[in-house]
């Protein structure tokens, strides 16, 4: 292959990333849908506190199948062919997307039907991450390796804040539309996954006892200090301030602002990690990283109290958007450097089972995030859940920068000479 002065000059590389820009959307936008119809379908039957609670376990039924198929998940993208694999679940996926544009376009949509389908999209979801993120080093040379990393990280990020506001304003247009754009943006990626030829990669002994092999990739993490605690510090803070899983019930029951004021609320985290991002493309960080991260995620939870707090101020939309924001550009710094450093500092041969691992932490971040948040704010009120949660997020940062003093000293995203220099137990 090529040596290239850019990832996207490589058309496989570019086959890949529209792939993962376009299901990253339509995922994001049908996670919006499906949490504010199970919302307002509870609410027709039962109160505010109990319809907050089915919030909890919709999240709940997505982070299950993750939890329970991650060592097969990692394993599986090490082993077999990353591309099938990423096929095969986005296929699954536009089924599902299929599914719930007929469901709702007949005002057939239950509670049962949203959960069977949030836990299929769950099971695709588990196989399709690690393959996702252990297939790009494989597209592009060596020298290319942290600029298509970090290309990679932003489509993940921007398709990720995009997805749930355009989600939310196609359903206030009309509510199957919402389905039926995610759709047609997941056959986009069918399509564009396709177009991927061969790869080449590092083989795993297929002779060894795949359970030892499986668990190969905790032991990895367990050594691998920088790796673990990168991972780790997404899991609990975003775990804690999970205020976007608040969203349907700030709309519509505390600042009454209905479905087309959802839409403004998704869109706010958007505008600031598109700023941001658009930013790091144009000027890179290569300084202090790990300080950077630690910072950045400091100011997410900031931005999460603020939220939380919003219905008390004189302008209650205009205080809640601005944090959202300020939390959007937050989170974007944070999801740069972490996957940077994890996908730099993890062999090949290893990626998708570590990829699984932090496919597992982010999620429980965003799906389990999601049913803490539901359950906390079923018990003590979603106003309280959302502040705590944001004080939890700082707290967490202080800590992760004494329990892994390996975050702050990663100074720069050069990659290690060898894996065996990298920072360990």
């Amino acid at each position: 292959m090529a040596r290239s002065p850019s990832p996207f000059s490589i058309p496989a590389y570019r086959y890949y990333w529209l792939a993962r820009f376009s299901s990253t959307i339509a995922l994001n936008g049908m996670v919006v849908v499906i949490g504010w119809q199970v919302y307002d379908v509870a609410r027709r039957t039962m109160p505010p506190r109990e319809a907050a609670l089915q919030l909890g376990l919709i999240g709940l039924a997505q982070f299950l199948p993750l939890m329970l198929l991650t060592l097969v998940t990692g394993l599986a993208a090490d082993r077999l062919d990353r591309r099938w694999i990423a096929r095969a679940t986005t296929a699954l996926e536009l089924l599902c997307a299929i599914a719930l544009a007929v469901m709702t376009w007949r005002d057939t949509i239950t509670l049962p039907a949203l959960f069977a389908v949030a836990a299929l999209l769950g099971v695709a979801r588990a196989f399709a991450a690690p393959a996702l993120q252990a297939l790009s080093p494989n597209l592009v040379p060596p020298a290319l390796l942290p600029a298509a990393i970090a290309t990679s990280s932003v489509a993940w990020q921007v398709g990720g804040i995009a997805g749930p506001p355009l989600g939310g304003y196609l359903y206030a247009i009309d509510p199957p539309l919402a389905y039926t754009v995610a759709a047609a943006l997941l056959g986009v990626a069918v399509l564009m996954l396709m177009l991927i030829g061969p790869v080449p990669r590092t083989e795993v002994d297929g002779s060894r006892n795949p359970w030892a092999q499986m668990l190969e990739g905790l032991s990895y993490l367990r050594r691998n200090r920088l790796v673990l605690g990168a991972i780790s510090l997404d899991l609990f803070a975003v775990l804690l301030g999970g205020a976007t899983a608040m969203l349907p019930i700030y709309a519509r029951d505390i600042l009454h602002v209905g479905s087309d004021g959802l839409g403004h609320l998704r869109a706010a985290p958007a505008v600031g990690a598109v700023i941001v991002a658009f930013w790091l493309s144009r000027y890179p960080l290569r300084s202090n990283v790990g300080f950077k991260l630690l910072v950045a995620v400091a100011i997410f939870g900031t931005g999460t109290i603020v939220f939380g707090l919003s219905q008390n101020t004189s302008m209650p939309m205009a205080t809640a958007l601005g944090a959202l924001g300020l939390l959007g550009a937050a989170d974007m710094v944070s999801v740069y450097v972490r996957q940077t450093l994890i996908q730099l500092y993890t062999p090949d041969a290893m990626r998708g089972r570590v990829g699984a691992v932090s496919s597992l932490f982010i999620s429980g971040s965003n799906e389990l995030g999601e049913a803490e948040s539901g359950f906390l704010a079923a018990a003590v009120g979603p106003v309280v859940a959302v502040v705590a949660g944001g004080i939890g997020t700082i707290v967490v940062a202080i800590l992760w920068a004494k329990l892994f003093p390996e975050i702050l000293r990663a100074r720069t995203f050069d990659p290690p000479r060898s894996f065996e220099d990298v920072p360990r137990a």
